[in-house]
């Protein structure tokens, strides 16, 4: 007789493990891994400490939209030159694509506009890691141009959120050329005796690192953030030696004197607002507030 004849069919129905049935069904974006001390997060607990890992305070990296609601005033920030946006004006091969799938997360790699911060009337520019890895092309240093000029004219501070991967390739010289136009807006700002608060945040590389970035009257960081020219990569295969630890990050960078201060995510809009308190940056009245939104 045949053995396999005594074997009970499969039903459909029935599952094929136990160990199956008692593993519960858990949504992918239900928790996230810090990188740094590889704790798993509620994700909803996550959001609730702005991105801050509650473990080893790692600072996840953050959207433009979140980093305004994060520094600005509710409802007091009004965007200026939103529809302004690049194109591929070297016909750079891939580079139409490149941005038609970028401008699903923005229209440009910053957005520029003015605010309150705890109630004081500021510029607000945030560069968007999400958007081609913030890398600067002319529509960038156009509008951070602009940012500059307007605060000038209007003689109101400004602060500027950078993360950047660094000048855009697919634009060429052109984009290089950012660097000296939007440092000489910067200079102009600086003439007329407003101040300039720089926010540096991960990843702060390359052009946008060489000009405006390093440019501000105080420059504060997140902390553990990368700011460099040059990657350490870069670095350590053109020298072929091994870097320090924690090389050019945020604590790294301040002990050489590039930056003064780092500060939490928690305490950045306070610090931000003191800063403006401190250099006659006054508050409008709240009756004002309301008007101007």
């Amino acid at each position: 007789m045949d053995f396999f004849s005594f074997v009970k069919p499969k039903n459909d129905l029935e599952s094929t493990s136990d160990k199956q049935n008692n593993v519960p069904f858990v949504p992918d974006d239900l928790w996230t891994k810090c990188p740094k001390c590889g704790a798993m997060l509620l994700t909803t607990d996550l959001e609730e400490n702005l991105h801050v890992c509650t473990g080893c305070s790692h600072h996840f990296r953050i959207n433009a939209k979140q980093r305004l609601a994060l520094l600005a005033d509710s409802g007091s920030f009004r965007e200026h030159d939103a529809t302004l946006k690049g194109s591929n004006i070297l016909d750079f091969p891939g580079y139409d694509k490149k941005l038609e799938k970028a401008r699903q997360n923005g229209v440009e790699s910053v957005i520029c506009g003015e605010c309150t911060i705890e109630r004081i009337p500021t510029v607000l520019c945030v560069m968007n890691a999400e958007f081609m890895m913030g890398s600067m092309g002319t529509a960038t240093g156009e509008k951070i141009t602009r940012a500059f000029e307007f605060a000038t004219e209007n003689r109101l501070p400004i602060v500027v959120c950078t993360v950047s991967g660094g000048a855009r390739m697919q634009e060429g010289i052109l984009s290089l050329m950012q660097m000296a136009k939007t440092s000489g807006a910067v200079k102009r700002h600086s003439d007329a005796g407003l101040l300039y608060i720089t926010v540096l945040t991960d990843p702060t590389t390359g052009g946008v690192t060489a000009s405006f970035a390093m440019e501000g009257d105080i420059i504060l960081a997140e902390p553990d953030c990368l700011v460099a020219f040059a990657g350490p990569r870069v670095i350590e295969q053109t020298m072929r030696q091994k870097l320090p630890k924690d090389f050019q990050t945020a604590g790294f960078v301040m002990q050489k004197g590039f930056i003064d201060a780092v500060v939490s995510r928690h305490v950045l809009k306070p610090t931000v607002a003191k800063l403006l308190r401190l250099h006659g940056c006054k508050p409008i009245e709240a009756k004002d507030a309301v008007t101007r939104s």
